[in-house]
C-alpha cells in the first residue's frame, strides 16, 4: 500500500521554482486580423531534429484559444530593455499591442520590435499538463533582432546578466558532446 502525497502549498513550491531563472518570451498569433499574445516563462527549446520548442499556456488563457484556432504562432525572445512590454502582456489587457511596436515575421506572425530574437511555429501537438497545456510546436522559420542581453526573471522580479557576461563564451568542443548527445543513458539532454 502507498502513502498518499503530503499536500503541497502551492506558493511555497511557486517560491522555490522562482529559484530557477527563466527567460522571458512572448507568445502570440493573429486572430481577426488583429495581434494578439501573452508573455510566457515557460518556453523552451525541445528537439534539433525536427526543429521544435514548448511552451505552456494556462488552460484559461483567451490568448492561448486564439493561438490554438490559428494553429500557428510566434515567439519573441525579449530583451533586457523590454520589461515594460513584458508588463503590458502579463496583464489583462484586451488590446496589448496597441501600447508597443510590433512587426510581422515573414511568416504572417506579430514580434515585438527590438526582440532579442524570433521564431515562427505550427503547433504540433498539445497535451494535458495540470492547469496549463503543454504544447508542441515546429519550428518554421527564425532569425535575431538587436543584439542584447535578455530579460530574465528570477524569485519573482526581473533581473538580467552582468555587463561583463554579456558575450557568449567561447565555443568547448566538450560541452557539444554534453548538451547534444543523443542515443545514450548518460546524457539529460
Amino acid at each position: 500500500m502507498t502513502d498518499a502525497p503530503a499536500e503541497i502549498d502551492g506558493r511555497a513550491l511557486r517560491n522555490l521554482i522562482g529559484n530557477f531563472a527563466t527567460g522571458i518570451t512572448i507568445i502570440s498569433t493573429m486572430s481577426e486580423d488583429a495581434p494578439v499574445g501573452f508573455a510566457c516563462q515557460s518556453f523552451s527549446s525541445l528537439s534539433l531534429d525536427p526543429p521544435m520548442v514548448l511552451f505552456c499556456p494556462m488552460k484559461t488563457s483567451r490568448s492561448w484559444s486564439a493561438i490554438e484556432a490559428a494553429g500557428r504562432f510566434g515567439v519573441t525572445i525579449l530583451a533586457e530593455d523590454q520589461q515594460d512590454a513584458c508588463a503590458v502582456f502579463g496583464s489583462r489587457n484586451p488590446d496589448k499591442f496597441a501600447s508597443v511596436d510590433w512587426h510581422r515575421s515573414p511568416g504572417g506572425m506579430p514580434i515585438l520590435d527590438g526582440e532579442l530574437a524570433w521564431i515562427d511555429c505550427t503547433v504540433e501537438n498539445v497535451v494535458d499538463g495540470g492547469d496549463h497545456h503543454v504544447v508542441f510546436g515546429r519550428v518554421q522559420a527564425f532569425g535575431t533582432g538587436e543584439p542584447d542581453k535578455p530579460l530574465l526573471f528570477y524569485r519573482g522580479q526581473y533581473t538580467g546578466i552582468e555587463p561583463d557576461k554579456s558575450v557568449p563564451a567561447p565555443w568547448r568542443a566538450d560541452l557539444e558532446e554534453f548538451l547534444f548527445t543523443a542515443g545514450t543513458n548518460d546524457t539529460w539532454l
